[in-house]
This record gives structure tokens, sequence and C-alpha cells, in this order.
């Protein structure tokens, strides 16, 4: 199994080009933009096809090294669409809420994830211990709230070693305990979001249920063409895509100097309206000390 592949039409065809609305926009993602219609900005499929080959590299590279990804979707649309794709790659997930410091502070959500384990363990022998009827309830009551947290990183025994985030805005919090621990981010990029915190950023619409799909889906093959390399099945197989590394790396490369030189841009213009804002008000703190004498 090789790194799977993907064409533009595909991306297309899932809507991965439709950003947010004008309104929304983040000017951090402007060298990823095409254009604006009605309203919406569109997204440059040129641009993000060799960012998310780069992705799949990075996934299947972490995937053979034996390293855990963790997926993170919270959004309603993607909660599903995530935990199957986790899954189905035997890797793990957040889907339902965020809790702070689940990555930053383990050793608590450790003991939340013993507890959880304990408690569905007694539930299970209820007859064997004694419990009450209001016992077993009050008890799967607050199982039920720790699974809907903990459910996805049972197993996970430590922190993972990738994010893969959908929706960056939305998961901020996950954004920065991932950068807290220099661990790599793989993370969807819609109009509205801040790249410059994500290893990997994929621009991309990260609200329609297609382009989510697609992009688990390719998130999948490629952890699963890492495991596989890991156990050995595909030695000697070089990563394949419609993109050559090459000229993805090269692509990269130039939207960095791109950003630099927007920022730089951005850092002149600031400091030229702070220079003009101090001459005002010297003029007029010149103003006010001439007319204080003419009194």
């Amino acid at each position: 199994m090789a790194l799977p592949k993907f064409s533009m039409k595909q991306l297309m065809e899932a809507g991965v080009h439709f950003g947010h609305h004008t309104r929304r926009w983040n000017p951090l993602m402007t060298p990823y933009v095409y254009g604006v219609k009605d309203k919406i900005h569109i997204i440059n499929l040129n641009k993000t096809a060799p960012l998310l080959h780069n992705a799949l590299v990075a996934i299947e590279t972490i995937a053979a090294a034996g390293g855990k990804i963790l997926f993170v979707a919270t959004k309603h649309q993607a909660k599903d669409i995530v935990k199957d794709a986790a899954e189905r790659c035997g890797q793990f997930y957040v889907n339902n809420r965020w809790l702070g410091g689940m990555m930053t502070n383990w050793a608590t959500v450790s003991q939340s994830i013993r507890r959880l384990k304990k408690l569905e363990t007694d539930i299970e022998n209820a007859d064997k211990l004694g419990l009450t009827k209001k016992e077993i309830l009050n008890m799967t009551r607050d199982a039920g709230k720790l699974r809907g947290i903990f459910g996805g990183i049972l197993e996970m025994h430590g922190v993972p070693q990738a994010v893969v985030i959908i929706d960056v805005p939305r998961e901020y919090n996950a954004v920065l305990e991932a950068k807290n621990l220099d661990m790599p981010i793989i993370g969807i990029c819609d109009t509205n979001a801040n790249p410059e915190f994500i290893n990997y950023p994929i621009p991309g619409n990260d609200d329609a249920s297609r382009a989510i799909q697609l992009y688990s889906d390719l998130f999948v093959d490629a952890i699963l063409s890492g495991l596989e390399k890991r156990l050995g099945g595909a030695q000697g197989k070089k990563a394949s895509s419609e993109i050559k590394a090459e000229q993805a790396d090269e692509f990269e490369e130039n939207e960095r100097d791109k950003v630099a030189k927007e920022k730089s841009k951005i850092s002149e213009a600031r400091e030229s309206r702070r220079d003009k804002q101090e001459h005002k008000l010297e003029e007029r703190i010149n103003e006010q000390t001439t007319e204080d004498k003419g009194n």
C-alpha cells in the first residue's frame, strides 16, 4: 500500500475550494485565496494540493516510525467522520469536548481515564458488589460523561506524536497545547484560520461533510501505508501522488517567502502609521503650547 493519491477533480467535487464569508477572513490566509465569489472566498487548490501532499507524507512517516496520531474535531459535522477514521486506522480521537490540559497535563487525564475504567468495571460487576439501582444509575451517568470526553483516548497511554485538527480556530486550545509540546500539527485551515501555528497547513473547507470525509480518508490511507511499511509489507515502495515531493517542498518554501514578505509589508505599514500619528501628536502639542504662551 502506497501513499494515497488524490486529484484536483476530487478536491473540487468535495468543495474543498469554498472558504468562509469575506467578513470572517484572516489576512494571514491571503496567499492561499484565489478570489471572491458572492462574498465567499475561494481557496486556490493549486496551492492546497502540494501542501496536502506534504501533510500525507508527514503522517505516513510518523505512522511508519510507530508514532501515535490524535484526531481532533468537535464540530457536529465532523464528529462521526473523525471517530470512524481514527478507529479504521487504529489511532485516537477527541470528538466531543477538548478538556484543557488533555496533552500538557497527561498525569491528571490518566487519573480520569483510570476512574472511567473502574466505573465501567464496577457497573458490570454490580451484582457481585451489591450496588443499589441508584448507585448504578449515578455511576452510569458519571461514566457516560467521562466516556464522552476520554472515550477516544482510553488506550493512548501517553501523549501522541502528532495531531490532526479539522477546524483550527475552533480547536485553538488543542493547537496551543501541541505547540507547547513541540508536536507536529496537521491542520485544515479555512480562510478564517491562522496558519502560522500549523506545521502542515492544508488550505481548505473545514465545514462541508464531503470535504472532511475526503481529508479523513486520505489521512487514514496514509496512516495505513505507514503502518504497512513499519511491518515490512511495503519495503522499497516510494510514496506516490500526483504532486512530486520536490515540487511540494519548493512550493512550500516559496509560500514561506511570500508570507514573510507580506508580514514585512504589514510591519512597515504599521510603523508608517505610527510615525504619522506621533507627528500629528507633536504638532498638536506645539500648537497648544503656542496658544498657552499667547494667552
